[in-house]
């Protein structure tokens, strides 16, 4: 019988991480980056920890990180450092949004946790956050030929960037996060802004679809356990707003089994995504598995950051 020799295509495998530094949490996302020869690279989850550290809850009532608040950053950050050399990672990047932006000692922490726990902290505004984000996962989930409304929902800000034949067309940040509605800080003014935004940039346009990102659309998602390639209606999250909106904080997290961080946040954030839906005339909503983190993960392999 002849020899026949079977060649095992070359793989590389590199590990990335990104730590998103958000106004209700911080997350560690460790990535296996699969490059193999006349295929697409790959871009695998490895880990993730989330570690619910709210911010926002100092930034945005008092206007600095408190000291608390500070010493259980480092904590996280030295666990973070720690996970990364036994995962091997090669390469990492650690960005922080509207909480540390917008606390007056934001930049004093980061000096801090440099000194402490060894890592680099970027403050990133929110043009830069929802730049990262688009050069995710994003650009291969739209299509050409429609329009698309992207929302990311923080604890601090949202950003809206509308998208056109795959370009974006159009984008703004909002101070109108879930942490800020749940303290009362947001006015009408702001609402009013946000729909004046939506409604002028998606007035030429016949059908928009919304995309969600951020932690409660993901949670929302998985509570209607549907396909992953399959949308949610207007009709749906409305509805799914009622019935959290008549379940008492307790029952949210008994009930639901949703933690305690998220129990409180998710029913501003569903009104976010609500407004934008009717504002924008969208009736379905598709949740991608995107954000920051894997934002980072790609611009730094694509050499954008």
């Amino acid at each position: 019988m002849p020899n026949t020799k079977l060649q095992a295509r070359m793989i590389t495998i590199k590990k990335y991480a990104a730590i998103d530094i958000g106004s209700n949490a911080m997350r560690l996302l460790i990535s296996n980056i699969v490059e193999q020869q006349d295929k697409e690279t790959q871009f695998n989850k490895s880990a993730l920890i989330r570690v619910p550290i709210r911010l926002g809850q100092d930034a945005f009532t008092v206007g600095e990180i408190s000291d608390e608040n500070i010493d259980r950053m480092i904590d996280a950050m030295k666990a973070f450092k720690l996970l990364m050399k036994v995962y091997k990672v090669e390469k990492y990047k650690a960005c922080a949004t509207s909480a540390m932006r917008e606390a007056y000692n934001g930049k004093e922490v980061a000096e801090i946790i440099k000194a402490k726990a060894e890592i680099d902290i970027e403050i990133i505004d929110g043009k830069n956050e929802a730049a990262i984000i688009a050069s995710s996962d994003l650009h291969s989930f739209l299509k050409t030929d429609q329009t698309y409304l992207y929302v990311d929902v923080g604890g601090g800000s949202s950003e809206f960037s509308l998208f056109n034949n795959g370009k974006m067309v159009a984008s703004k940040s909002f101070k109108n996060g879930t942490v800020r509605l749940l303290n009362n800080m947001v006015n009408e003014v702001v609402w009013e802004e946000i729909e004046k935004w939506i409604r002028t940039h998606t007035a030429e346009f016949e059908n928009v679809t919304l995309i969600g990102s951020g932690g409660n659309i993901n949670k929302l998602f998985k509570l209607s356990g549907k396909m992953q390639d399959k949308p949610l209606s207007f009709l749906y999250l409305n509805s799914q707003y009622q019935y959290l909106s008549s379940l008492t904080y307790e029952q949210r997290i008994a009930e639901l089994g949703l933690n305690t961080d998220r129990a409180d946040v998710i029913i501003p954030a569903t009104r976010i995504y609500l407004n934008a839906m009717k504002w924008s005339g969208a009736r379905h909503l598709y949740v991608p598995k995107i954000g920051l983190a894997d934002g980072i993960v790609k611009a730094m392999y694509q050499g954008l950051i």
